[in-house]
Parts: structure tokens; C-alpha cells; sequence
């Protein structure tokens, strides 16, 4: 067993060494902004569980942005975490609201996600059991807890058999690169983890 944060600093450290993030650099203290996070968010929209929502809270770091513009020209509805009113989202329809920093333009602040069917929360490492760790603070560190599905992205190296470390919080898909992994616990037939 390892703690939560000698895994973080193992993935940051890995991801680096291989280049494989992106801005912003380094990726400590961050869900990392992966190499094809753009892949792994059309892998995830793609999945049947996820191409029949229509209005998703997705959060608001570097590595959700490819997956924001992608779920925005499909014509679905976003809600994204307000950066300033803590427990408020931006209602966002029009793909030129997938920056943080076109939000207040073409996004509508809203005290609620109403409607929200699913959210997608970015992760620093994630285990094929549906285990998922976060940066240890900030929006959705420890899941949302509003009863809906979540999801994550993660690249190949975030990945682990299973987590040495308590979860933050558990997910139903994993969007990566080249799959989407469904854990055990949300297959049919399986049992839900908390």
C-alpha cells in the first residue's frame, strides 16, 4: 500500500519523463493535460453509454477541454464549474464557450446543472475497477456525489491494475487513447461500488 500522494507524484513524474502532458508544465498539482486527450475524449463520446446524453457537467481543467469542444459541436449541453461563484456552473451550448475564458461570453451562470445526466471529472490516475484518484483538492476531488454517472479521461501511464491507495471516487468509463475500459462493477450484471 502507498499513500495517494506517492502515486500522484509517480504519474506526474512518469508523464513527464515520457512527454506525454501538455500545458500546463510541470503537471505536478494538476490532473495532467495528457498527449491525445483529444483521442480519448472522441473514444468517450463515442461510447453508446455516453452518445445518447445530451447534457453533461464537465469539469472545468486543461485536459476536459478537447472533450468540451467535441460534446459542443456534437450539440450537446455543457455544464461547467463557475471559477468565481463557488457551487455555480455555466449552462454552455455554443462550441465557442469550450475555454474557461470564453465562459462568461457564451455561457449562461446558473445555480444548478438541471437537466445534467452524467458528469465527466479529469483524474491523475485511474484503475481498471473504475478506482479514481484526483489532485487531491479543488472541484470534484472527491466526486460529485449528485447521483449521476461519472467518467474520466486518463492516459495509458495514469492507469493502474488497481489502485495502491484509497479512491477519491469511483467512475463507470475511462476514456483513453485507443479504448474505453467500463469496469467489472458497472458491466451487467455487476455490483455497483460505492
Amino acid at each position: 500500500m502507498t499513500t495517494a500522494g506517492a502515486l500522484r507524484e509517480q504519474v506526474w513524474d512518469d508523464l513527464l519523463a515520457r512527454r506525454a502532458c501538455a500545458y500546463p508544465l510541470p503537471p505536478h498539482g494538476h490532473c495532467p493535460n495528457f498527449t491525445h486527450a483529444r483521442k480519448a475524449a472522441a473514444q468517450l463520446l463515442a461510447h453508446p453509454d455516453v452518445a445518447a446524453l445530451h447534457t453533461l457537467i464537465v469539469g472545468p481543467e486543461r485536459a476536459l477541454l478537447p472533450l468540451r469542444q467535441q460534446a459542443l459541436k456534437a450539440g450537446k449541453t455543457l455544464f461547467v464549474p463557475h471559477q468565481k461563484k463557488e457551487g455555480w456552473y455555466w449552462r454552455v451550448t455554443d462550441p465557442a464557450g469550450a475555454k474557461l475564458s470564453a465562459l462568461s461570453a457564451h455561457g449562461e451562470a446558473t445555480p444548478t446543472p438541471a437537466g445534467a445526466q452524467a458528469a465527466v471529472i479529469a483524474c491523475v490516475a485511474a484503475d481498471h475497477h473504475g478506482a479514481r484518484l484526483g489532485k487531491g483538492f479543488g472541484w470534484g476531488a472527491r466526486g460529485l456525489h449528485l447521483n449521476l454517472p461519472e467518467f474520466t479521461l486518463a492516459h495509458p501511464l495514469m492507469l493502474r491494475p488497481t489502485l495502491p491507495c484509497p479512491a477519491d471516487s469511483h467512475v463507470a468509463l475511462i476514456g483513453t487513447p485507443d479504448r474505453v475500459i467500463t469496469p467489472p462493477a458497472h458491466l451487467p450484471g455487476g455490483t455497483n461500488r460505492p
